[in-house]
């Protein structure tokens, strides 16, 4: 079996893509491989900060590797927080506080239109291939449910009645973001 670095620290991350990697790919994580450095994500674009992670694992330690890069856009305002997701309200991974900012910043804003976009960038024997999945969907009111991590409480996907929060990890798996790219990395993969 193949050997794939993820380059993510994020635990919910690397549980989402090993369950659909399960029997393809043997996927390491960055404590498997003794990687405790603090990649900074300083590009521009989920591109850009997904090629960082990508490139530092595998020009550092010579293994195939992948990184990611996600987050939630939201139309009306002007494509927020984007980039900035995961830190939005200032503190890195504070899912409660970054969930508050975007309903005090939307409480009167009618237009709930938003998308999660999940940018991957794989590092395979020296080339560098970019995947791509999006979900769109809607920013509800309130926070509902308790699965998931970030935004996943307020962000009901289009076709559902429910939040990704609301969702078990496989019904999750089957429709977000992260599962479409991840899907066209699998599907590349079968190929080399």
């Amino acid at each position: 079996m193949q050997q794939l670095v993820f380059a993510t620290n994020n635990a919910h991350k690397l549980e989402e893509v090993a369950a659909k990697l399960a029997g393809r790919i043997e996927l390491l994580s960055l404590n498997d491989i003794n990687c405790h450095d603090d990649i900074e994500e300083t590009g521009a674009t989920f591109t850009e900060n997904a090629s960082i992670k990508s490139r530092h694992i595998y020009y550092k330690y010579n293994l195939n590797c992948f990184g990611d890069d996600s987050g939630l856009e939201i139309d009306a305002l002007g494509g927020e927080p984007g980039v900035f997701s995961a830190r939005y309200a200032g503190v890195h991974g504070d899912h409660a506080a970054n969930i508050a900012k975007v309903l005090a910043n939307m409480s009167d804003i009618p237009n709930r239109k938003a998308r999660f976009r999940t940018v991957i960038s794989l590092m395979w024997n020296g080339m560098e291939y970019f995947f791509a999945g999006a979900v769109e969907g809607t920013i509800r009111t309130a926070p509902s449910g308790n699965g998931g991590f970030g935004y996943d409480p307020i962000f009901q996907p289009d076709g559902y009645e429910v939040t990704f929060a609301e969702m078990s990890l496989e019904e999750k798996n089957n429709i977000s973001h992260r599962a479409i790219a991840v899907e066209r990395l699998i599907e590349f993969l079968k190929t080399v």
